[in-house]
């Protein structure tokens, strides 16, 4: 039996964790970004970069809102790895067409 890979290639972008906090999140527990940010401990220039989709969620970012939140940092992270893979992809995609597949002897 062949083993078949499976792409998972989106054509809409992932929705950026930022954009989550910034529409859903924030607006739904009724906090400020500056409470937020004080609550987890940074500063409010960061929250803001993040709410701006300029910046990831680091694994230490998913740690303190996933702390906040009650969810873990799981889920932060891989929204923003599903981000980063879809622009990273696009980003390589002429680059990549050119690694052929290696295939195992059967």
């Amino acid at each position: 039996m062949k083993e078949q890979l499976i792409e998972n290639r989106p054509k809409r972008r992932p929705t950026h964790p930022g954009a989550l906090l910034r529409e859903d999140v924030l607006p739904e527990i009724g906090i400020s970004i500056s409470d937020f940010a004080r609550r987890i401990g940074v500063s409010r220039q960061v929250i803001h970069r993040i709410l701006a989709e300029d910046q990831g969620i680091t694994p230490e970012m998913a740690l303190r809102i996933g702390r906040f939140m009650g969810n873990g940092p799981g889920i932060w992270l891989r929204m923003q790895q599903q981000c980063d893979l879809w622009h990273a992809q696009r980003e390589m995609e002429k680059e990549l067409s050119k690694i052929v597949r290696f295939r195992v002897a059967s």
